[in-house]
């Protein structure tokens, strides 16, 4: 008994050992290296534009990964990862969220190996970066300039604050807003990043579906969210319907994804078609789509083309939502610079008003 029993202790210390061995052989920079930053919209759209063009011209995924690897367009590591996929028999869209690409193009690359038109979702996703792209850049154009002039004048503010205002008369509104101005601001940003941490909670723990109808809701956010889901399944279940799909097999594959909102609308939509409900009908009860998409959907039915009506509608509402993004941008300027002249007239108020006041005092 004492003999099985040293036998069995040692035999734990030595798994112990072994696997402690183990975890200090462990290449742990990969993990850090790969698992992983998002890749650049940028980068993105370079390396859809390079499959499309080459799976296009005939080339298969192994040619490809060789000449990514010969090109440089990507960092070694990922090219390795690559190779790691292909050989391990991944396939394209698992290889592309490694690499580190958004979930939406992920889910949409997924959806294209299923229902076989890989070239033509390819030109899609390249069009959606390529706007996606021009919009990021219109935002850093437009908010460049004002943010820097915005730090540039709480800079003066904040040393105003600790040499001038200590020496004027304290008792003018304006005077104490520039004397409490770091407590405004850490009490603005502890507020939004409650409100942040807060709607992070919401979003993990709720039903997605039931996060983007509170969404949806809202008076300035909610038309964005509306025209974003509304062309982004409006083009996934065109593509699938003209590939000769039939609506059960599309909300069977929307449950496989990865993406939790798709899952959770493909398994809405399959119990809904179960139970006798059109789903013209269905798509119309969900408040993050546009009403227009459920007509669109009992209009194609009819006429029996619901798979090109609802890629024409896609391109209309991919078209009508960057150009609504695109007008917001342009009021981001503006804005900025109404805030900076309101602290400067701000400034001007705690400067001159002690002077005006102590005039009044002398006569």
């Amino acid at each position: 008994m004492i003999l099985q029993t040293k036998i069995i202790k040692n035999t734990k210390q030595i798994i112990g050992m072994s696997k402690l061995t183990s975890f200090f052989k462990r290449d742990i920079s990969l993990p850090f290296k790969l698992k992983q930053k998002r890749l650049a919209t940028s980068k993105q759209k370079k390396i859809i534009a390079l499959f499309n063009n080459l799976f296009s011209s005939g080339f298969h995924l192994v040619e490809i990964i060789s000449f990514l690897d010969r090109s440089l367009l990507l960092e070694k590591d990922y090219v390795s990862l690559m190779h790691t996929g292909l050989a391990q028999g991944r396939s394209f869209s698992e290889m592309m969220d490694n690499l580190g690409f958004s979930s939406s193009i992920v889910t949409q690359l997924s959806l294209a190996e299923l229902h076989g038109n890989l070239h033509l979702s390819l030109g899609k996703i390249e069009e959606y970066l390529d706007n996606l792209a021009k919009v990021k850049k219109k935002l850093i154009e437009v908010a460049t300039y004002p943010v820097i002039l915005l730090a540039f004048l709480l800079l003066i503010m904040l040393g105003l604050r600790n040499y001038l205002l200590p020496q004027l008369d304290s008792s003018n509104i304006a005077t104490l807003v520039i004397s409490n101005l770091p407590q405004i601001f850490l009490g603005l940003a502890l507020t939004l990043g409650l409100i942040s941490l807060t709607g992070l909670i919401f979003y993990r723990k709720s039903r997605k579906i039931s996060v983007f109808s509170f969404l949806a809701k809202f008076p300035f956010l909610g038309v964005f969210v509306q025209s974003y889901l509304t062309a982004y399944y409006a083009r996934e279940w065109g593509n699938m319907i003209s590939q000769g799909l039939e609506l059960t097999q599309i909300f069977q594959m929307m449950q496989e994804q990865g993406n939790p909102l798709f899952r959770e609308i493909g398994f809405d939509l399959e119990q809904s078609l179960q139970d006798g409900n059109e789903f013209s009908k269905v798509v119309q009860n969900y408040s993050f789509f546009r009403r227009e998409l459920g007509l669109i959907i009992e209009y194609g039915e009819v006429k029996s083309k619901l798979g090109s009506e609802l890629e024409i509608y896609a391109e209309k509402t991919w078209e009508s939502f960057f150009t609504r993004v695109n007008r917001t941008m342009n009021l981001v300027q503006p804005l900025v610079f109404i805030f900076v002249a309101l602290l400067i007239v701000l400034l001007y108020a705690a400067m001159l008003l002690p002077m005006y006041q102590n005039m009044e005092v002398n006569f």
